[in-house]
């Protein structure tokens, strides 16, 4: 067995696949944590009837039926979503170049897990069980994976695990964790030559503390949490995500937006419309047919006849349920995560916007733009110090674009004149490029012209292009 070095940042542990945003322990959950960047995925692994080991949590389905007295045609069966075996898990992530997190629910899935690891060549690997004889059984087959043992709450690490390599703490019911995550601690685990993992978290707060730590790793159903995108010293790009992370949430919802900030991006784009008892709502299409299941304008309807409505099931089935935001939600999330935003005005009244943005204090945070200039003429009256984005295609010369509303930001595309993205460098108006699409020439193409800021679709490719670079 060979014991990995403690990383220069904790492995992200993506807690049965990136579980915030799929059904957990499923193929789309672990494609989700493949995008979110995730080191290692956490898979929760039984043995069916017919001896397949299997993808599950719970020792039972939700009808009452147990995983273990069922064949694995029977719990498709019983599951729209499905039920994967470890060997299509292994094959996705090898294909992604993941880790894996083995937590045996079966001591009969021990051996087999093993040889299936090993079958598929997946180097980076860790087993663990909450039953010490699954421990013994790896221990006594000469695992060449380290083995974990997770540890409940109440239970002392350093003395409940003497066996194992890595102690995993199931503290993710406690309010403050890292407080536990003592000096102490890790001296007596370093000196067993054992490494400490953390299960699991997602408080923006917690996880903050948590990832100064010497952990292994942390668990986490938002895997994009545990190490966040920061931009390199030498280029402090801010990064605009448009609709949020629209590629692996709704767009335009709340949980599009907070996988955004929890990544570590700064700016989410949004669309705003106004209801007819006057409330502002955030969607993109002036229509409800496309994102919901109403139908008609949303100005047409109150804001209590919008949250009726389903916002995310047109996407995935897992978000079936999600309601219409409102923008004064949208600006809690992005003060609990300190994050900023980029307003587009679609029929939301440019005053009441504004107002609603002054009211929560974040308006030195926000920037706008609409393509109704009427609105744009409005909005630069009534709030002379809002910050007020151009488009350089609008308009024949770039002087023309800083002129018309006196604009805070200029936005080019890719193919714009490089000399005019670099006559703004340091100046009050700053430069951002627009790029919709993830060709790494294309990302190539952004580094090279170091905008101040970038407006994207696939801001998590962007941001591992940008770390193969190596940028200091």
């Amino acid at each position: 067995m060979t014991m990995p070095e403690l990383p220069d940042k904790p492995y992200s542990i993506a807690h049965r696949g990136a579980s915030a945003y799929a059904i957990e322990n499923t193929l789309l959950a672990f494609r989700k944590a493949a995008e979110l960047g995730a080191d290692m995925w956490e898979v929760d692994i039984r043995m069916s009837a017919d001896g397949q080991v299997v993808v599950y949590h719970d020792p039972a389905l939700p009808d009452g039926r147990a995983v273990a007295e069922l064949t694995w045609a029977a719990l498709n069966e019983g599951m729209p979503d499905g039920c994967p075996q470890i060997e299509e898990v292994l094959l996705l992530a090898a294909e992604h170049g993941a880790g894996i997190y083995a937590d045996i629910k079966d001591l009969a899935a021990c051996l087999p897990t093993l040889d299936a690891l090993r079958t598929h060549g997946i180097s980076l690997a860790i087993l663990g069980a909450f039953d010490a004889e699954a421990v013994a059984i790896l221990r006594q087959a000469n695992c060449p994976y380290p083995i974990s043992a997770l540890v409940p709450l109440g239970e002392d690490p350093n003395s409940y695990a003497p066996h194992a390599d890595i102690i995993h703490l199931c503290w993710e019911h406690m309010e403050r964790p890292q407080d536990m995550l003592t000096p102490d601690l890790f001296t007596r685990a370093f000196a067993n030559g054992q490494h400490i993992a953390i299960w699991h978290e997602e408080d923006p707060s917690r996880m903050a503390a948590i990832r100064t730590k010497p952990v292994l790793g942390i668990c986490s159903d938002r895997p994009e949490m545990v190490n966040p995108f920061r931009p390199p010293v030498s280029w402090p790009v801010k990064t605009v995500c448009h609709r949020g992370a629209n590629k692996i949430a709704p767009e335009n919802t709340l949980p599009a937006f907070e996988c955004i900030f929890a990544g570590g991006f700064s700016h989410i784009e949004l669309d705003l419309h106004v209801t007819s008892d006057d409330h502002i709502v955030v969607l993109h299409d002036a229509k409800l047919d496309r994102t919901t299941n109403g139908t008609g304008l949303v100005a047409d309807h109150t804001l209590s006849e919008l949250r009726e409505l389903d916002a995310g099931g047109w996407f995935e089935p897992f978000f079936s349920g999600l309601r219409i935001p409102t923008l004064d939600e949208v600006l809690d999330l992005a003060k609990r995560y300190d994050g900023a935003l980029y307003l587009e005005l679609k029929t939301a009244p440019p005053a009441r916007v504004w107002d609603t943005v002054k009211r929560a204090g974040w308006q030195d945070r926000c920037f706008f733009w609409s393509f109704n200039q009427a609105f744009l003429r409005e909005l630069r009256t009534h709030a002379p110090e809002a910050n007020i984005m151009a488009r350089r295609q609008d308009y024949p010369t770039l002087a023309a674009a800083i002129a018309d509303y006196d604009a805070a930001i200029i936005e080019f595309l890719p193919d714009h004149d490089p000399k005019e993205i670099a006559a703004l460098r340091g100046s009050t108006t700053r430069a951002m490029v627009q790029y919709s699409g993830r060709a790494p020439e294309q990302f190539d193409k952004l580094i090279k012209l170091r905008p101040d800021m970038l407006n994207l679709d696939y801001p998590f490719d962007f941001s591992r292009h940008l770390a193969s670079k190596k940028t200091p």
